[in-house]
């Protein structure tokens, strides 16, 4: 493969970032603490000592060593940060990568290409020249800035890594949960082939202990059927098949010591390229783009998945299940995306059918195996008008999960919308999962509630939200409607929090206000425990003013907020899913005007900023970190308003589009002072750094050219 095969899409103009005085200049400055000298060198065609001189005049601290743990832990954070600077040829030399690789991870690393805008910037090559009078007296003024606010003292990225895997001594509960499975993602798993490559491992055995204590009984990996048994029709992705296995194994039984499960995300039969059907045109399915699906309709695609599964269960005696996703982003059976008529055996057949082979044949394979693994049926974009005949198909000893806040209506500033999903700030169950769950429940079949009970892409670069209240109302609610397991979150909110514990209190008998005393007791001492409830209902009741839509949880740059620049003039790009935010407020308020939109995101803000200040003065260091996390989340959101109201005034020279600027360059200093004492501020598994310092220091030199060229 060469670069020229990489995807490009429209290859629009890159941004422009007059701030720096060069490509050269930002390409050094963005990259100073992420990638090694030499590395950045080979880049752009020069020497180290030259790297390290133009470091030197922009004020940088000498470069640190950058350890492989974090090397592999931060590629898409560059990825992100270079996609505007360097071409795909330099890209690669800077990620010391093949084509295949980048590849790969734009396709298949949780839509990464997508989250970057389906097209890449037509970069023109970086090569070092010596910076000539102006853009020395630029890097002057730059090394100002660095002089000024780069932290003296900072926690290392991914630090939290090693803590969450050193030892802990395991909680004594002998109460049992009616809530089971009570399941969630690994905080800090790394996308890849974690069941090949040891030092990728997701769920370290001081992490899994950690989870167990905060009340989680399972975890659950993403799965290729055909990484972990052989697949008769494209043998090459079965390669090493068996050395997965093995892993997982390993992992299943580690898990299990700690009371933990370990559950396999299904999204099948996957697609193959169309020349893979040359020698077997009975098994193709529709056609989509350079892929065609397996027909589910024909036996022999059933078989293999039943067969399938039945191996990777024989295999791996102790794994706790499978979830199966019948409706997904992946094109997997013919009516996966609703185009099934195009297949001339499922276009008579319908959908049911199709959704119905799949999970029929999954739960075939388990019982083929003995029976001790669990199929739990996820009913994510199901259409209305297939659930209640996909229902009354299902085995009645699967399990049945659906999004608790799907569908679930909501009035935030006077506007009517509803709850798509991955909201902590509305309190389910919806309509939609209630109504699903209804008709499970009148089978005998059990039900699992898909939550976010620590985070969601509202905002997700904190560890947790501190909005405790609203997790332990849902959770009581869920209890309150019997519902029998659930699903704790996506590839986010995995970190041990009190908003795990709140969900584990009450799913074993607990009230919602019981259960956050007990909390907050257990984690901040009898002393504070009352005072920090009351910060948590506080901030609850505030984040529930967020401006909710399925298009501005994905759109706006709440995960980035003041990592996002400011731009002088439109930038002409349109808002990627937590990727790039830009300028582009259409898109980030949805259905909200633009004053309630920036006037509910300030409210939220504020609820925050105040919970922060009722706990910022305790002599318990527990008590300042949860002011400090309140106060991220108010800062994100307070970074957004004012984002969102520069771009309503920035053409004019006002003092309140001087205001901004300076409110702005405030909230992004303090930012960088929290995340230089909480590395985990900024992160989140699925995007690794969504900042680091460097982001938030060139935020200040991007305000500080706005009010000199204003």
């Amino acid at each position: 493969m060469n670069t020229e095969q990489l995807p490009i899409g429209n290859a629009p103009e890159p941004v422009a970032l007059s701030h720096f005085p060069s490509g050269l200049h930002a390409v050094v400055w963005r990259n100073w603490t992420l990638v090694p000298t030499a590395r950045l060198a080979k880049t752009i065609g020069t020497t180290p000592g030259n790297i390290k001189k133009l470091g030197t005049a922009l004020g940088l601290p000498a470069p640190k060593r950058i350890s492989a743990d974090q090397w592999r832990r931060s590629a898409l954070t560059i990825i992100r940060r270079n996609w505007h600077l360097l071409p795909y040829e330099q890209l690669l030399i800077l990620l010391d990568w093949t084509p295949e690789k980048l590849a790969f991870t734009l396709q298949e690393d949780d839509f990464l290409y997508i989250k970057l805008g389906s097209h890449k910037p037509k970069c023109q090559t970086v090569r070092w020249q010596e910076p000539d009078a102006a853009a020395q007296k630029r890097t002057a003024e730059l090394a100002t800035i660095v002089k000024d606010s780069f932290p003296k003292k900072q926690e290392a990225l991914f630090a939290f890594v090693k803590a969450l895997e050193k030892p802990t001594k395991p909680r004594p509960n002998s109460r049992p949960n009616p809530f089971s499975p009570r399941f969630c993602y690994s905080y800090h798993a790394l996308y890849g082939d974690p069941l090949l490559e040891k030092e990728a491992d997701p769920y370290p055995d001081g992490y899994l202990a950690r989870l167990a204590a905060s009340g989680v009984d399972g975890v659950w990996m993403q799965a290729v059927l055909s990484n972990l048994a052989p697949n008769p029709w494209n043998p090459a992705a079965s390669a090493h098949y068996e050395e997965r296995l093995a892993g997982l194994r390993k992992l299943t039984e580690r898990a299990k010591k700690h009371g933990i499960g370990v559950w396999l995300y299904c999204n099948e039969p996957r697609t193959l390229p169309l020349a893979a059907f040359a020698k077997m045109p009975d098994v193709k399915g529709i056609t989509v783009g350079e892929h065609a699906t397996l027909c589910t309709a024909v036996p022999a695609v059933r078989q293999y998945l039943t067969d399938a599964i039945a191996s990777v269960c024989a295999a791996v005696p102790e794994l706790a299940g499978f979830f199966s996703i019948t409706y997904s982003e992946n094109q997997t059976h013919c009516w996966s995306h609703g185009e099934g008529a195009k297949c001339p055996r499922c276009a008579s057949r319908g959908a049911v059918a199709s959704l119905t082979d799949v999970n029929t044949a999954i739960h075939a394979g388990l019982a083929k195996a003995g029976g001790k693994q669990k199929l739990i049926v996820w009913d994510w974009a199901w259409p209305d008008s297939v659930v209640a005949d996909a229902i009354l198909k299902l085995p009645r000893d699967v399990l049945f999960m659906s999004v608790s806040e799907w569908d679930l209506p909501i009035r935030r500033g006077g506007v009517a919308t509803t709850v798509g999903e991955y909201s902590l700030s509305a309190v389910g169950p919806g309509p939609r999962a209630t109504r699903h769950w209804a008709l499970a429940k009148a089978r005998g079949i059990k039900t699992v509630a898909k939550i976010q009970a620590a985070n969601s892409w509202e905002l997700s670069a904190v560890p947790y939200v501190p909005a405790v209240a609203n997790t332990a109302k849902h959770a009581a609610r869920l209890k309150s409607a019997q519902v029998d397991g659930l699903m704790l979150g996506w590839t986010l909110g995995g970190y041990p929090s009190p908003n795990l514990e709140v969900v584990a209190e009450i799913g074993q008998g607990a009230s919602a206000t019981d259960a956050l005393h007990t909390v907050a007791h257990r984690w901040f001492g009898a002393r504070d425990a009352a005072q920090i409830v009351a910060a948590w209902t506080a901030v609850s009741s505030a984040y529930e003013e967020f401006p909710f839509h399925i298009q501005t949880i994905y759109n706006t740059p709440f995960q980035h907020g003041p990592a996002n620049l400011l731009w002088e003039k439109p930038t002409g790009y349109r808002a990627t899913m937590v990727g790039f935010g830009y300028d582009d407020l259409n898109t980030w308020r949805a259905v909200y005007p633009p004053e309630i939109f920036i006037a509910q995101l300030r409210k939220v803000a504020e609820g925050f900023e105040r919970g922060a200040q009722s706990l910022q003065h305790s002599s318990n260091p527990a008590v300042r970190t949860e002011a400090h996390l309140m106060e991220v989340v108010a800062i994100h959101f307070a970074s957004v308003a004012n984002q969102a109201r520069f771009i309503k005034i920035r053409s004019t020279d006002t003092p309140e589009r001087t205001k901004l600027l300076d409110d702005e360059a405030m909230l992004t200093r303090r930012l960088l002072t929290l995340q230089a004492q909480d590395c985990r501020i900024g992160f989140e598994a699925s995007n690794q750094y969504y900042y680091v310092e460097m982001d938030l220091l060139e935020k200040l030199a991007n305000l500080a050219h706005l009010k000199a060229n204003g």
